[in-house]
């Protein structure tokens, strides 16, 4: 018991090492004025729009996630397992130390529906992977509109089949009661990660940037694999130091890059902070 408790204490103290290395890094490359000038200067009316809009995609996610519990044989309402999921996103993002907002999940569904907890386990990792798959596929699409990929076009448009048929595959063989909703949940996911694009254009609208939007999503698809790694505490520090290479190789503008970034974080946050409340009274989440 020892052991495990040091040990989430020695991941909690890297991930805040790596966060604080990595924002300390990326702030001694930009301007730390241009940011706040970016900020304070931004339209609040755009902004909304893409809180909304990162709701939204958050809800669908939420739903996709629910059907893979149902061939776990949980079965639970659709707001039911919304408020689970926003009670995720703030332990994830606000108690990354302890259990996770993927563990407790699985704490709490194993103790009321009595589901095995390895089930529930495998139910949300093709979750997130599903999640990354789409990611992938969005990112080999963005590739294809830059300048990257002069020379391998029609190389890059192989892997967005290779990768679904292998998750596919994978799924069939070694868990076949997930297998028919695959291609259900991928659609899913391109819809999650289409409105988070969308809301990365609207917070880059809300800054006064009107063009290079595919070279700024493409480094944003690449930030937001880069941050579903657990390495940083919510991803914050990794998703800004993409966004500073990525300038660079994008030739974008970096203190906007940077900003980009950092306000969707902050709109991830706002989201996620209204899991505190279930985290209180978790006689409301039923």
């Amino acid at each position: 018991m020892e052991k495990a408790v040091i040990k989430r204490y020695v991941n909690l103290f890297l991930k805040i090492a790596v966060t604080v290395t990595a924002l300390f890094f990326v702030f001694s490359k930009i301007s730390i004025r241009e940011v706040v000038d970016l900020f304070s200067s931004s339209g609040i009316s755009w902004l909304f729009l893409a809180l909304l809009l990162f709701m939204v995609s958050k809800t669908i996610a939420a739903f996709r996630l629910n059907h893979f519990f149902r061939r776990t044989g949980i079965v639970i309402s659709s707001l039911h397992n919304l408020k689970l999921y926003i009670l995720g996103m703030f332990y994830n993002l606000f108690l990354p130390g302890g259990i996770g907002g993927d563990g407790y999940k699985i704490y709490l569904l194993n103790r009321h529906t009595g589901v095995k907890a390895g089930r529930i386990f495998w139910a949300v990792l093709l979750d997130r992977v599903v999640g990354i798959l789409a990611l992938f596929c969005l990112l080999v699409i963005m590739f294809y509109l830059t300048p990257l990929a002069r020379g391998w076009e029609w190389y890059a448009w192989t892997l967005i089949p290779l990768a679904v048929f292998s998750f596919y595959f994978f799924t069939a063989m070694l868990l076949p009661h997930f297998r028919s909703i695959v291609f259900t949940t991928i659609y899913f996911s391109l819809f999650v990660q289409l409105a988070q694009m969308a809301c990365a254009v609207l917070i880059l609208h809300s800054f006064g940037v009107r063009d290079q939007y595919v070279e700024y999503l493409f480094v944003f698809l690449i930030s937001s694999i880069v941050a579903a790694l657990p390495v940083s505490i919510g991803g914050l520090g990794a998703r800004e130091l993409t966004f500073l290479y990525g300038s660079e190789l994008m030739g974008l503008d970096m203190d906007t890059s940077v900003a980009l970034s950092l306000m969707f974080y902050i709109i991830t946050a706002i989201v996620s902070l209204t899991g505190a409340y279930f985290s209180i009274r978790t006689d409301k989440i039923k």
